[in-house]
């Protein structure tokens, strides 16, 4: 990256990596936004400063955002910048951008940043993979962000590639008006944040593949990729055979490797790279417990975790643990729009702050649970386990936990 930078922006850089050091040093987190703070707070300006002569792709939506990043990365191949610890607001962009001198970066981004973000990026492509409810204690309500994005990535607004999911009504609507849409078909089941139109409020209508609204919004026909059994794109068939696993891991690679041929990246090269990921910061990886092997899934929110559950291999144990701290939302009633009644058939563990909540939750769809309030007690017993965890409780169960 060859720019020249002002003293200003040179000690802001330098505060950035010493902070961060610092950071790292007293056990106080992964080192990327406390420093980023500081940088901020020195030049304003520094992450646009820092993503001249970059090729950037930004990539957004309520889930899948830390997987589809990591799959960018590693399809791109060679050194690519990124924030891989999931810290995905300016702070951590500019950590990530301070610590590499790679020409391109694939930056995963906070629904709600993502304007101000494409402000000072600049970036080629922008990756757009759905929107659902998330943390509505602290976040904005679905609608006013599909706006929001809209308003981002207008044609006036503008100028790079828009990716965007075409089976999600919202971001249909929050694309729509963008100058390069490359629209990416692929299979969905969670509706219950698009029932009604963006446009009109008059309920959408919902049939196996397509939906449609009788003011005449309706999901896009042209499409640049269809994911059905296997990928579409560019005039060829991809079989994904993906190491991660889940229906909902084979579209974020669909919207990966859609984002990657925009940049002329090779799709089967690219794909190969994708297919070495087995794991992604701890999740879907397999760790030890006692005498137990555990596979950590990281649930959030309704539609994340109705994935998961639908995802969920047949015989495992199922251990939820759930949390209500701020990086959770502390308001744990989400719980009441998960389709629990997918565990129907197996014995569940309930574990974290809100197991209550959680068992109470299970309860009403007849899922046979236990409370368990000293996780140590599962230690002794034999056999798979699959943990269900969000935020702050998958961060405990990680350091709880040991690779295999």
């Amino acid at each position: 990256m060859n720019v020249r930078l002002s003293w200003r922006t040179r000690v802001a850089i330098w505060g950035v990596a010493a902070v961060n050091a610092l950071s790292r040093r007293l056990g106080r987190g992964a080192g990327t936004v406390a420093g980023g703070r500081v940088g901020l707070f020195l030049d304003p300006g520094l992450l646009k400063k820092l993503s001249r002569g970059r090729t950037i792709i930004l990539v957004s939506g309520t889930n899948g955002k830390t997987t589809t990043s990591a799959m960018t990365r590693t399809g791109w191949g060679g050194d690519v910048a990124g924030n891989i610890t999931g810290a995905n607001m300016p702070e951590g962009h500019v950590a990530a951008l301070c610590a590499s001198s790679a020409p391109r970066a694939v930056l995963e981004t906070d629904e709600a940043w993502l304007a101000t973000v494409v402000q000072a990026t600049s970036p080629a492509v922008v990756v757009l993979l759905n929107l659902s409810r998330d943390q509505l204690d602290r976040a904005n309500e679905v609608r006013q962000m599909a706006q929001r994005w809209r308003e981002c990535v207008d044609r006036d607004s503008f100028a790079g590639v828009v990716v965007a999911n075409a089976a999600d009504p919202l971001v249909v609507f929050a694309s729509e008006t963008a100058r390069n849409i490359r629209w990416v078909d692929v299979p969905t089941t969670w509706r219950g944040d698009a029932a009604s139109c963006p446009h009109c409020t008059r309920a959408i209508v919902f049939e196996a593949t397509s939906w449609s609204c009788p003011c005449g919004f309706v999901k896009p026909i042209e499409v640049t990729a269809i994911l059905s059994n296997v990928l579409e794109l560019g005039g060829r068939s991809y079989s994904l055979d993906l190491a991660l696993p889940g229906a909902f891991n084979e579209v974020n690679a669909s919207l990966a490797l859609t984002s990657l041929a925009e940049l002329d990246i090779g799709v089967e090269e690219a794909l190969i790279r994708i297919r070495t990921l087995t794991t992604v910061q701890g999740r879907y990886g397999l760790r030890r417990y006692g005498a137990r092997t555990m596979r950590l899934l990281l649930a959030k929110n309704p539609a994340g975790t109705a994935a998961l559950l639908e995802s969920l291999e047949p015989g495992d144990d199922v251990w939820v643990a759930i949390n209500a701290q701020i990086a959770d939302g502390k308001d744990p009633s989400w719980l009441y729009d998960v389709p629990f009644e997918l565990l129907a058939g197996r014995h569940v563990s309930c574990l974290g702050e809100r197991r209550l909540d959680l068992a109470t939750r299970l309860t009403y769809v007849d899922v046979p649970c236990d409370v368990i309030d000293d996780p140590d007690a599962l230690r002794e017993g034999g056999g798979d386990v699959t943990l269900v965890a969000n935020y702050t409780a998958f961060r405990e169960w990680m350091a709880r936990t040991a690779p295999c």
